[in-house]
């Protein structure tokens, strides 16, 4: 089982986008796949129509009950999607009161890493998609992954964000004995506008081969395929931002 953590300290980057399109493809492929949405925002959650207001089971369930849960609890928390190999464990608004409570506990940090590997055997991939700010959230996505996934977006200000989560991992890495594996990935980028073509420049120059090669292009069916609640791969095979994330998935699936 691979664990891949997609994070960033700046929304708007395209990490819910991210964790929903490679968990497409690699589902079509035939693997099986775990979504966690760490985000008490919810997007992954909404994405499937679900509705986190309504939940009664989910990721909140993992964080508070990990040390009674059984088998027959974790299934309750996850549910399928329409496409076949791809299940979600879901967040619920309950999850923003998570810092509060856990964070001055002892060993909270792992919580969904032991999680993992009691319950989890069953799939092939997890991708967890994580909320902007550090937290409790955060470093047990951190904690409990063999790869970090970053998005930033191709324009100026989403490089502040990127700066902030590498310094978040330097500290990380300060009190564990892992380092990380990261895949920085340019995410919305559009070669008609300077912008796009000047960030991707400092990416490169300032990250070297942290930075995937490739890019993730602006694709108005990424915004169709999320009404219809459906992952773009499923959508529109042939679309621009499929093929992107397809060759994405090629170079983290050959490291």
């Amino acid at each position: 089982m691979k664990i891949w953590t997609i994070a960033n300290q700046k929304g708007g980057v395209g990490k819910t986008t991210t964790v929903v399109t490679l968990g497409a493809i690699l589902a079509l492929q035939g693997h099986k796949v775990l979504m966690l949405d760490t985000d008490p925002h919810a997007s992954l959650t909404y994405y499937f129509g679900i509705d986190s207001e309504e939940l009664q089971h989910g990721v909140y369930d993992v964080f508070t009950q990990s040390d009674s849960m059984t088998e027959a609890d974790w299934k309750k928390c996850v549910w399928e999607t329409p496409v076949e190999n791809l299940s979600i464990l879901p967040a619920t608004m309950a999850m923003a009161t998570l810092d509060g409570v856990l964070s001055k506990k002892s060993g909270m940090g792992l919580i969904v890493k032991k999680a993992l590997a009691k319950f989890a055997s069953e799939y092939d991939y997890v991708l967890i998609d994580c909320p902007p700010v550090l937290g409790v959230l955060m470093v047990n996505a951190l904690a409990a992954c063999d790869k970090v996934l970053i998005p930033v977006q191709t324009e100026c200000m989403a490089l502040k964000g990127l700066e902030r989560m590498y310094r978040t991992m330097e500290l990380m890495n300060t009190s564990q004995t892992k380092s990380y594996d990261i895949c920085v990935i340019p995410t919305m980028y559009d070669k008609r506008t300077t912008a796009s073509i000047a960030a991707y420049r400092e990416l490169r120059e300032t990250y070297g081969d942290k930075v995937w090669e490739g890019v993730i292009p602006i694709d108005t069916k990424f915004r169709t395929a999320s009404m219809e609640k459906l992952p773009l791969p499923v959508y529109a095979k042939g679309a621009r931002g499929t093929f992107a994330y397809s060759e994405l998935l090629k170079k983290l699936k050959s490291e």
